[in-house]
């Protein structure tokens, strides 16, 4: 009966770190959905932008410790609000100065931002190094929570999931609640028809992916909180990312949440039992599996099309 006991307190802490995982992913998945679902661009350097957020709250960190300490307490709700910040404007000129070149040129557009994706990695190792770095968090990030005297629960995770419920929430009330949304799904059904009634179809592709690219920066700060950051940090993402959004189902964003707790439960759940690749390997072959029988992904029968 202990030992039931004490597997049951394993499963449910191995159960949170798959919650954790699941934030990231989800907060990357989010961005990349929009992009890659709503306009059907292929962004390998949507990691990249968790990297900025990362980055910046890191940034954010350092300059508080050493010349605003008093201001530690506060400082990760501006870096929140940063990171989002500089990520979408820095994707509002990606889109700008290069991917409204290569619009319904998908192979074109997986090339080109591949090789921004290079590009943004060597542009961080020139700026910060190639050694990983962390930010310090608040105190009030730190410790850990126990429902039960075996199970102990970060602190920090928990606010993890706290963002990661407020912004998708925000998310779906904008793009099914709101003008914009409506012209987001407008252009994405019928471009021409859209244009005809006079919406701005540019205006709408260059604020939806510089919106995903802003979500992944916040996925970014969100990661600050669960390890250190390296000039590589997104871009170990980024097939999950985009594993998730297609097992889903494109333009599905039931189906991007349903699909990143799966993944990340599959995966947090069988490295308590194998080693870390075996757990990766165990999880896509069963998302193949299914991809096999359902092409369409989980939920795509389900949006209007």
């Amino acid at each position: 009966m202990e030992w039931f006991s004490e597997f049951g307190a394993i499963m449910a802490m191995q159960g949170f770190n798959g919650l954790s995982v699941f934030c990231v992913l989800l907060l990357m998945a989010l961005g990349l959905a929009i992009i890659f679902g709503q306009m059907g661009v292929i962004n390998m350097a949507h990691g990249e932008f968790l990297t900025i957020g990362a980055y910046t709250t890191y940034v954010f960190s350092s300059l508080t410790t050493e010349y605003f300490p008093a201001f530690t307490p506060y400082y990760f709700f501006f870096a929140i609000a940063g990171a989002f910040a500089i990520a979408f404007a820095v994707g509002y000129v990606v889109e700008w100065a290069m991917i409204r070149h290569l619009y319904k040129r998908p192979l074109d557009t997986l090339l080109a931002t591949w090789g921004l994706s290079l590009a943004m990695q060597q542009l961080f190792r020139s700026i910060f190094g190639a050694k990983e770095v962390s930010a310090t968090l608040p105190d009030w990030l730190m410790g850990s929570w126990q429902p039960a005297e075996s199970i102990d629960i970060p602190i920090n995770g928990l606010f993890v999931m706290a963002i990661t419920a407020l912004l998708t929430a925000g998310l779906a009330l904008l793009l099914y609640r709101s003008q914009w949304g409506l012209r987001v799904r407008a252009t994405t059904q019928n471009r021409m028809m859209s244009g005809a009634v006079g919406i701005n179809t540019r205006k709408v592709d260059r604020i939806t992916f510089a919106l995903g690219c802003g979500i992944a920066g916040i996925a970014g700060a969100a990661f600050t909180t669960i390890g250190s950051t390296g000039p590589t940090s997104g871009s170990l993402y980024i097939v999950d990312t985009f594993l998730t959004v297609v097992f889903g189902g494109a333009s599905s964003l039931l189906g991007t949440i349903s699909s990143a707790f799966l993944i990340a439960q599959t995966q947090a759940t069988s490295e308590f039992f194998l080693t870390g690749s075996m757990a990766k390997v165990l999880t896509l072959s069963a998302v193949v599996v299914i991809l096999m029988m359902r092409p369409q992904g989980l939920f795509a029968l389900k949006v209007r099309r």
